[in-house]
């Protein structure tokens, strides 16, 4: 028995009110379909998991690229029984597949799986996967026949429910599996009568049950899981309930959130066992952070790696970016991507770093930019300094080697090597190569005229008393 999973992607979401294609939009800082493959990947190879994309088609293959799915086209959108005869030629490789909607983020592996099990077992020709969520308004609903049994006669969708259907409770959720040669066998039979004009894939139980093939329905355990979002309101609420249960993963592993619900934590991130997290803390894409950290409020961090023991201060942003063991960074810190923070070293208040390696043991503790550098260990960088490493046509790369001390208020203008062990003084301008353990010094030579300031204020207030008498 070969088993492949069908996403579907390929429609509008028009009731969003959106420009972009509803399995685009993100929740837990991963677009929809994204989740869904995740799930489905975790069931089957990605190699087996087909994608059916249409509306913004290569929108949503870029987005899902990465994983490694396969893609069937849905030229024109003509519903959701359209979608999957779009997948036949993509399918064929199967006996069994299992359909998913690419708008149904919350949904977990080990629900494909009791869904794929139980298909299995009752060598059903179609099953379905449905819910009793407190009010199942807006949905289809399932008839079983008899009421109570595990077979299925149709899904009666909201609108077309009659009077003896307004007791039903159980929904189908649009998450199905399929006995390939059933439903491909019968498929042709789908009809545009109704008011959309589109092929409805959830006819599908009427005619296999009609046609004498096994219909069945098994529940979900929880009723959330398998909800979408119509609305960007029904979005956020799911993106709220996805976050607060990534949050209690981390806590269950060992991380302290002080108010989680309050931070920000995407699906995809990752965090140490005795790492502090205070609230309004965003910690986005895949990050990684190690144990024995803090990450002190307001800060963001996205898509980097944290090590061990790292104290990061209030409201700091770091982006694409490596910070190692024992580093303390801020307050009011910056890194752009593509820096490397050592070991021990400190980036401080109002410090901006952009394309920057900082060796072991270094500092940067104040009122600095650090762009396109290669600072060695033992550096210590004084308050004001600046690369200048643009001159407006290209950039160029200032290299510091260990044990250097620059001191504040230095331009260093790129190109530029600062040897090791060298020292350079407060306020010059450096555009010459300073070699190892040498003395660079270059701004103007102070000049002092003593009583000067005396003389200025009296030559003021004789000019104050003049205008006075005219």
């Amino acid at each position: 028995m070969r088993l492949g999973i069908v996403i579907m992607a390929a429609g509008k979401g028009t009731r969003l009110k959106s420009k972009r294609a509803k399995v685009l939009h993100e929740i837990g800082g991963r677009p929809l379909v994204k989740h869904v493959i995740a799930a489905a990947a975790q069931v089957v190879p990605p190699n087996d998991i087909l994608v059916i994309v249409g509306h913004q088609a290569e929108a949503v293959q870029a987005a899902v690229r990465d994983t490694g799915v396969r893609f069937a086209l849905q030229q024109e959108q003509r519903g959701t029984g359209h979608a999957i005869q779009a997948a036949e030629q993509g399918t064929r490789d199967y006996e069994e597949l299992i359909v998913l909607s690419g708008d149904v983020p919350l949904l977990r592996p080990e629900t494909i799986v009791a869904l794929r099990d139980f298909h299995l077992q009752e060598q059903a020709a179609m099953t379905i996967l449905t819910a009793e969520p407190a009010n199942p308004f807006g949905y289809g609903r399932v008839l079983r026949t008899p009421p109570g049994a595990l077979e299925v006669a149709a899904i009666v969708e909201q609108k077309a429910l009659q009077p003896e259907h307004q007791g039903l409770r159980e929904i189908n959720s649009g998450i199905y599996a399929f006995h390939r040669a059933a439903l491909f066998s019968h498929i042709g039979q789908l009809n545009a009568d109704n008011m959309h004009r589109e092929l409805y894939l959830t006819d599908m139980a009427r005619i296999l049950h009609d046609a004498g093939e096994r219909v069945m329905a098994i529940k979900a355990a929880e009723p959330e899981e398998v909800l979408g979002a119509n609305t960007i309101a029904e979005m956020m609420r799911l993106d709220r309930e996805l976050r607060l249960a990534t949050a209690h993963r981390l806590m269950a592993a060992g991380v302290i959130i002080l108010q989680p619900e309050t931070v920000m934590i995407d699906a995809g991130v990752e965090v140490g066992p005795d790492t502090v997290i205070e609230p309004f803390t965003q910690l986005l894409g895949e990050t990684r952070i190690g144990s024995d950290c803090r990450i002190r409020s307001y800060s963001v961090i996205e898509n980097s790696t944290v090590g061990d023991q790292v104290f990061i201060l209030q409201s700091c942003v770091i982006a694409e970016s490596q910070i190692d063991k024992g580093a303390r960074i801020g307050p009011l810190a910056h890194l752009r991507p593509g820096c490397h923070i050592g070991e021990d070293s400190h980036i401080g208040n109002f410090v901006e770093a952009k394309k920057t390696r900082l060796g072991k043991g270094s500092k940067a503790n104040h009122l600095t930019y650090l762009g396109d550098a290669e600072i060695g260990s033992g550096v210590n960088i004084g308050a004001g300094t600046i690369t200048c490493n643009y001159d407006g046509v290209a950039k160029y790369k200032t290299l510091i080697g260990d044990g250097v001390f620059i001191g504040s208020d230095s331009a260093l203008v790129a190109p530029i090597v600062i040897g090791e062990g060298a020292y350079i003084g407060a306020g010059s301008t450096i555009t010459k190569d300073v070699p190892a353990d040498a003395l660079a010094v270059a701004r103007g030579r102070q000049v002092i005229k003593e009583g000067w300031a005396k003389n200025r204020r009296a030559q003021r207030e004789a000019m104050k008393a003049g205008a006075g008498k005219q």
